[in-house]
């Protein structure tokens, strides 16, 4: 069988920073280790990007993670239901727990989380163009038409089952990209339900659909949030 690692799609595709543009002297991990559980499950996507982009996502990252954990858990006080990671950041950094607990408000007898959706839509706006690169060579630099964020659990019928179970791949991608040869059977030894890639059971999956219009990256972060990612 191919090894993944080994691809053979042109990589002038993939040059400099896939963020930027810039040269690329460092390598992403996608996703974010931050929003992952230790131990790390081997093999995790890299790309190519500059140290300025690799530095520059790290804040939003940890707050993305945090955020996260405490509408999981409903609270900014970290307990043993918390993500280890995620408890070692609200305790080092107070004032970021702080930042989290202000964003929550009452509203009669439920308690509503309110992110702030710029720090947000940068992260998974970087995963989805982070994905695309790996899995089909394709570099978006320029905004989505398409970035929505919803929590699974508040999704209607009908639309958890276009999300998780749209239309098979009509299409392959690029040839010699991992998406080629994840769709022609090269690639084995991967979990993959539904074209879905889960890169840690319970803790982050996704999915690239590059066979419709738009282009359609997909997130799905602790079973709890549903991202879409797309370009035209």
């Amino acid at each position: 069988m191919t090894d993944p690692r080994k691809l053979f799609h042109d990589q002038r595709l993939l040059s400099g920073c896939i963020y930027c543009g810039a040269p690329a002297g460092t390598r992403d991990h996608v996703p974010s280790k931050v929003l992952l559980d230790e131990p790390l499950p081997p093999d995790l996507p890299v790309v190519g990007c500059c140290q300025a982009c690799n530095n520059g996502f790290s804040l939003n990252e940890e707050y993305l993670a945090c955020f996260l954990d405490c509408a999981i858990n409903g609270c900014t006080s970290p307990t043993v239901t918390f993500r280890e990671k995620v408890a070692r950041i609200l305790r080092s950094k107070p004032q970021l727990a702080k930042e989290i607990a202000n964003a929550c408000q009452s509203e009669g007898e439920l308690r509503i989380w309110y992110p702030d959706l710029d720090r947000v839509k940068n992260v998974l706006l970087k995963l989805a163009c982070g994905h695309a690169a790996y899995e089909c060579a394709e570099i978006f630099r320029h905004k989505p038409d398409l970035l929505s964020v919803k929590p699974l659990a508040i999704m209607s019928t009908d639309e958890r089952k276009e999300f998780e179970f749209d239309s098979p791949f009509a299409i392959w991608s690029e040839i010699g990209s991992r998406a080629f040869l994840r769709a022609s059977g090269m690639i084995e030894g991967e979990q993959s339900e539904h074209g879905w890639q889960v890169v840690q059971l319970e803790r982050y999956r996704y999915r690239v659909d590059y066979s419709k219009s738009p282009f359609t990256v997909k997130l799905v972060l602790s079973e709890y949030l549903s991202c879409q990612i797309g370009w035209y």
